[in-house]
């Protein structure tokens, strides 16, 4: 059997949405469409997209963010006190002809209700492996916007806003736990974000400090972490934007590397590693003992199928600074982190997440399977 989470072949977690369930979220947001009749869309195309992984080998299932628009909108305007809005002023993506919406904090941050705890129900029903669930980090309430998108009146002291962000996801990981969940990823992409220099000066700029965000993010990671439960596996993923196949943020890991390999309280690493825009393997040397990565070297931007040699080479590489055994393998982001989906097929998909396993089964075998 599998080892405890991450597993030598995973996967970042969205996938590209079928037809007839974007044909469907389109109908309902015309108003052509009933709210009930999107939810059985969504449980049709997510009980299909389950089997699916499941006859690839993965071990982690997720129900694709089918029942999304964005990764992490969907989620954290759910609390209290936050709004999404369209700034065309704040920093956009390489490429992309369509503005991300910017959280800002208008109230106090509270957590009222569940918010993917029914839709991580319903995956858990649909499969007899690893249901795993995707949640943004709570380092994206303040990444693009930071100090200026917080109001001030409502919290003049950050530590306050901090302290009430970390409660919201203590509660929310709770009722997870309560409903069965045992593998927990955190989406992030402000550590990626703060290797790049130009984010870097967007930082100062706005008067925030890019050297101490880092670590201000982990202490807020680590209390939002606080007390989920020891049979709950959590990994973190981050990278440098992934909307419509193109990207945010270019540099290495060395600025972030050393915090956050060694001070996250997480057991696995999703980490970009697909271009050269993400660096070397060097910063992975700065890994606690006992931690996880996963290296994304299969790119879910471009359809072109990596070759199992070139994957292996890398993995090869990797491991002269992390043991073969604490290496994993996964595409470097999801395939659909908004609804928009990446520039490739579905079949595309399908074909990457395959080699995955295919080049982990020979590569990088679970532990429990060694000899």
């Amino acid at each position: 059997m599998p080892t405890r989470p991450p597993f030598a072949a995973d996967h970042v977690g969205s996938l590209l949405r079928p037809a007839a369930l974007r044909d469907a979220r389109t109908a309902f947001k015309r108003g052509e469409l009933s709210r009930e009749a999107l939810t059985a869309a969504e449980d049709d195309a997510v009980r299909d997209v389950v089997r699916k992984q499941e006859a690839i080998g993965l071990h982690s299932i997720t129900d694709g963010e089918f029942r999304r628009d964005w990764w992490h909108i969907d989620f954290l305007e759910q609390l209290d006190g936050v709004e999404a809005r369209r700034d065309p002023t704040t920093a956009s993506f390489h490429g992309a002809d369509e503005v991300v919406p910017v959280l800002t904090v208008t109230g106090k941050v509270r957590h009222v209700r569940p918010i993917f705890v029914e839709a991580f129900r319903s995956l858990k029903s649909a499969t007899q492996r690893t249901a795993k669930l995707t949640i943004p980090s709570p380092a994206m309430l303040h990444l693009r916007g930071g100090r200026p998108a917080i109001d001030r009146d409502t919290y003049p002291d950050l530590d306050e806003f901090w302290a009430d962000v970390a409660a919201a996801y203590r509660a929310e990981i709770a009722a997870l736990a309560e409903a069965g969940c045992t593998y927990l990823q955190l989406d992030d992409v402000s550590f990626a974000y703060l290797c790049d220099p130009k984010i870097r000066e967007g930082y100062v700029a706005r008067g925030d400090d890019p050297a101490a965000a880092p670590h201000t993010y982990i202490r807020v990671i680590n209390e939002a972490l606080r007390d989920r439960p020891a049979n709950m596996a959590v990994t973190i993923h981050t990278c440098r934007g992934n909307f419509k196949s193109t990207w945010m943020a270019s540099g290495g890991y060395e600025p972030v590397a050393e915090a956050l390999l060694s001070g996250l309280d997480v057991d696995g690493y999703f980490l970009e590693y697909d271009t050269e825009r993400a660096g070397g393997f060097e910063p992975l040397r700065f890994l606690a003992k006992g931690k996880k990565v996963v290296l994304g070297l299969v790119t879910s931007k471009s359809p072109e199928l990596e070759s199992v040699d070139a994957l292996r080479r890398r993995i090869d590489e990797a491991a002269q600074y992390v043991p073969h055994e604490n290496l994993c393998l996964s595409p470097q982001c999801g395939f659909s982190s908004t609804h928009h989906g990446n520039a490739l097929t579905e079949e595309d998909q399908w074909a990457k997440l395959a080699r995955v396993v295919e080049v982990a089964q020979t590569s990088l075998p679970e532990p429990s399977r060694r000899p």
